[in-house]
This record gives C-alpha cells, sequence and structure tokens, in this order.
C-alpha cells in the first residue's frame, strides 16, 4: 500500500514562504511523477505543479516564478517551496504520486493566507 504523507502546511501572512514535503513510502523513482494539488473551499482541485520522473516539471500559471517544486531521492521527499504568498493560494494541498493510470494520494496540509 504506497502512502504519502505531507507535511508544512499552516498559517501566514502575504508574501511570506511555507515548504510542504510529501514523504511516499516506496522509492520514489518507481512513479512516473509526483506533484502537488491543491483544492480551495468550493473549488475543483486543481495542479499546482508536477515532477517527473526524469525531472521535467510542471507549474500551474497562477504559482510560475514563486513555487518551486523539487525532489530528494534519498529520502523519497518531493518538497513545495511556495513563496511571495497571496491569499489566493489558501487550500488544502494534496501530495500525488502517480503511476501508469493509477494516483496515489496523500491526506492534505491545509494552507491558509491571511493578514
Amino acid at each position: 500500500q504506497v502512502q504519502l504523507v505531507e507535511s508544512g502546511g499552516g498559517l501566514v501572512q502575504p508574501g511570506r514562504s511555507l515548504l510542504l514535503s510529501c514523504v511516499v513510502s516506496e522509492n520514489m523513482f518507481n512513479f512516473n511523477s509526483m506533484g502537488w494539488y491543491r483544492q480551495a473551499r468550493g473549488k475543483l482541485r486543481e495542479l499546482v505543479a508536477e515532477i517527473n520522473i526524469g525531472g521535467r516539471t510542471t507549474y500551474a500559471e497562477s504559482v510560475k516564478g514563486r513555487f518551486t517544486i523539487s525532489r530528494d531521492g534519498a529520502e523519497n521527499t518531493v518538497y513545495l517551496q511556495m513563496n511571495d504568498l497571496r491569499p489566493e493560494d489558501t487550500a488544502d494541498y494534496y501530495c500525488i504520486a502517480r503511476l501508469l493510470r493509477t494516483d496515489y494520494w496523500g491526506q492534505g496540509t491545509q494552507v491558509t493566507v491571511s493578514p
């Protein structure tokens, strides 16, 4: 059973930073890609950032230049560095690991950006 555990969420003021972490229970290179989605209240879940097995990254337009996805293979951990946070970044953030047609999800971590 694949498990993903996120951490690092919290309450921050606009303009500040947070680092989210996601630890996967097995070798992360077993997956085609890993990434982060978010879901704000009343909205659909959306892709934030993704990194594939080759290291290629993809970002939502709304976070380009502010968020950075990275990984540590030795720790089986994917990170999301979020800088210059805005109130519209407020959401539950979910880690995802993709293997062919199967998606594995973490439980989510809440990020709230408020003065």
